[in-house]
């Protein structure tokens, strides 16, 4: 264990040079912040080899560590999963610059113009668990909005977080921006976690992204304000009026397609008039698939399923796991989703437009979807290019939070002589 005033200058000298940093990036054009994301993306690719090299040690700490295949799955990187990076690096490159947008413009009786337009957050520290390729959606989404980041990886993925990091420092510095804008804090010591949780001082803003002790210890101990990415306790409630064809393709894809994600779906609920119909061929499938379906006491008579106990509703499996529960209807499914959900993502499988809008209307969670696999709950999905977490609070940033949710807002006020009456 490294000594805790070691661990406190080293994290002092990080916030410090980050916020130093960050007062160039402000005003940095968007021409050389495309031009270092270009350069990391292909410093990554030209990499690869070493990145991949270096993943090899996380995954045999990550089996020393005991890790379950799923976690393994997010940990793991091959070569099309660097080049799923180097394209989310691209796409964030090419997306319009968010900083110095105008929000809104109008001008008063007395004369001032006033303009609200995008400025940057300042410095930004991103605590996440397991996937390297966040290493690589963080930075680049916090410098393509202006911020300086300091990335704090698990443990890990420490030799695979350092590689890319090393690639996105190069394109930083290939563009003569500051190569403390992208820092990676160096070491698996936990109280560098604890120390960037006080430091008011340099860090705007904090941004976890994991499971939910990791969640909640940030929640708890931070004295930075916080953009929590909470568990993804997703469901799907399947109606009577769903198409069984789209039912299976759907409930399917997003529960096995991967399940280490937090769009995974893992609690199904079931219309009781469909229940012994359609709702018997999907838990049958989904048992043929390899998932094991924990069943409520009106499913649990289907064989290869296993009988769910009340743990079972509000669990995040991670896992070839998922829950599944008859409901009486769409009132009694949003029921069960409040009660039990965590609002990241929920989902209503229906052809009946009226029942859809009342589920969409009556939750509130960061992410609502009708008739499309869960699995899209993702920020390149939306069109991002990468994101940073799933946002599942209300204040400020929600859903996936890409580089424009990364900023704020400030009002220019202009004026040919104005004065106050």
């Amino acid at each position: 264990m490294t000594d805790i005033n070691s661990i406190a200058a080293l994290m002092n000298d990080i916030g410090l040079r980050a916020k130093n940093a960050s007062h160039k990036l402000g005003f940095a054009s968007a021409e050389r912040k495309h031009t270092a994301l270009i350069g990391a993306a292909e410093n990554v690719w030209k990499q690869r080899g070493q990145i991949i090299e270096a993943n090899v040690k996380d995954l045999v700490f990550g089996r020393e560590k005991g890790l379950s295949d799923a976690m393994m799955d997010r940990l793991m990187l091959d070569e099309e999963r660097i080049q799923s990076i180097v394209d989310g690096l691209r796409n964030i490159a090419e997306q319009a610059d968010p900083v110095g947008e105008v929000i809104a413009e109008w001008t008063q009786p007395s004369g001032i113009n006033i303009r609200r337009v995008r400025t940057p957050l300042g410095v930004i520290g991103v605590i996440y668990e397991s996937r390297p390729n966040v290493t690589a959606d963080a930075g680049a989404l916090c410098l393509k909005a202006g911020n300086a980041v300091i990335l704090r990886g698990g443990s890990e993925s420490f030799n695979s977080s350092q590689a890319i990091h090393a690639c996105l420092v190069q394109g930083l510095v290939d563009a003569n921006l500051p190569e403390d804008a992208i820092q990676l804090v160096p070491t698996r010591d936990r109280s560098a976690v604890s120390e960037m949780l006080t430091m008011t001082d340099t860090i705007d803003v904090i941004v976890p992204r994991g499971g939910k002790g990791l969640v909640g210890l940030v929640q708890r101990e931070a004295r930075v304000p916080v953009f929590a990415h909470l568990e993804g306790i997703v469901h799907i409630y399947v109606d009577e009026h769903a198409d069984p064809k789209k039912v299976l393709r759907v409930v399917l894809n997003a529960k096995t397609r991967r399940t280490g994600v937090c769009g995974a779906a893992e609690c199904l609920l079931i219309h009781k008039n469909i229940a012994k119909t359609m709702g018997r061929d999907l838990v049958g499938k989904l048992v043929e698939s390899g998932v094991e379906v924990r069943a409520d006491s009106q499913l649990s008579e289907i064989q290869g399923t296993v009988a769910a106990n009340e743990s079972d509703w509000g669990t995040e499996y991670l896992d070839m796991i998922i829950a599944a529960k008859v409901v009486e209807d769409v009132d009694d499914a949003i029921e069960h989703i409040r009660t039990f959900g965590s609002q990241h993502t929920d989902c209503i499988l229906t052809e009946n437009q009226k029942t859809a809008d009342h589920f969409m209307q009556r939750l509130d969670s960061a992410i609502l979807m009708h008739n499309t696999s869960t699995q899209f709950a993702d920020g390149g999905e939306f069109g991002m290019g990468a994101e940073i977490g799933i946002a599942t609070g209300k204040m400020h940033a929600r859903g996936p939070v890409g580089a424009a949710q990364l900023t704020s807002f400030k009002y220019l006020v202009v004026g040919d002589g104005a004065i106050r009456a």
